[in-house]
């Protein structure tokens, strides 16, 4: 089968401290040739980079996600701007909105998604975009970055939501969640969207699927999501994962085999 992509996964969560090694061998044993970590705040820019520096199928991308909102200062966005001009990424995230989450500013989570917005196009780099309960509100302020591209990760929105991002440029990321029978409306969604808009993730340590339901999620489970997924859409598995494998490829600028 083609390389599978991890699109989004947390390999350097704290959880997997015991057994990071055997996570890796056994997602390399399932089939992935990459596994693209975005980063949650700056303190942990460092650890990322040197996961990615011991193993060549882990591809970072530094950012300043909105639910840890505590963590972040408004400097952090420059030092993201300076912390790219000497290591490499393949996107900007985890960013964006999350309105779910009650106490967080949104002002501020608007302030901050902005400003990673614009270091992003200066860089050149996709984003990877959080967006929870805030769909729209992630539209409005990727509207006001033209020429911005990237992914809104565990994509929970409308097919008019999807289409609306498609045509800015985003692609959307799939996880564990599909694969849940009660997931009623995600599962009709994800069989109406055109194939060049799918990425695959685990979200990992979190969102594990339904086989794996109360258990630690690992990057491995994208095999049960893709099966899943191509059995929604009625199109054979090796045929999807050539299709979002290429998506990851083209979006993220990876090294690993072309479609």
């Amino acid at each position: 089968m083609t390389p599978l992509v991890d699109s989004h996964v947390h390999l350097d969560d704290a959880r997997f401290d015991v057994d990071r090694n055997r996570v890796l061998e056994r997602a390399r044993d399932a089939g992935l040739g990459a596994m693209i970590v975005p980063a949650i705040a700056a303190l942990d820019w460092p650890a990322l980079a040197d996961l990615a520096a011991r193993h060549g199928d882990v591809f970072p991308a530094y950012g300043m996600h909105p639910m840890f909102l505590p963590r972040h200062r408004l400097t952090d966005c420059d030092l993201l701007d300076q912390w790219l001009d000497t290591h490499r990424a393949v996107a900007v995230g985890e960013i964006g909105l999350d309105y779910f989450v009650e106490g967080l500013d949104r002002d501020r989570q608007q302030v901050l998604f902005g400003r990673q917005l614009s270091v992003a196009a200066n860089h050149r780099l996709p984003v990877i975009v959080h967006a929870r309960r805030a769909v729209d509100a992630v539209i409005a302020a990727i509207r006001r970055h033209p020429g911005t591209r990237g992914v809104v990760h565990s994509f929970s929105g409308s097919v008019e939501q999807a289409g609306q991002l498609f045509k800015l440029g985003f692609l959307v990321g799939i996880g564990g969640p599909v694969t849940y029978p009660r997931a009623q409306r995600l599962r009709r969604v994800v069989a109406e969207l055109p194939v060049e808009q799918l990425l695959l993730e685990s979200d990992a340590p979190d969102q594990p699927g339904i086989v794996h339901r109360g258990q630690r999620n690992e990057p491995s489970s994208i095999t049960e999501t893709l099966a899943e997924l191509a059995s929604l859409r009625g199109e054979h598995v090796e045929q999807l994962a050539a299709a979002t494998t290429e998506n990851a490829r083209r979006l993220f600028d990876l090294d690993i085999p072309a479609r």
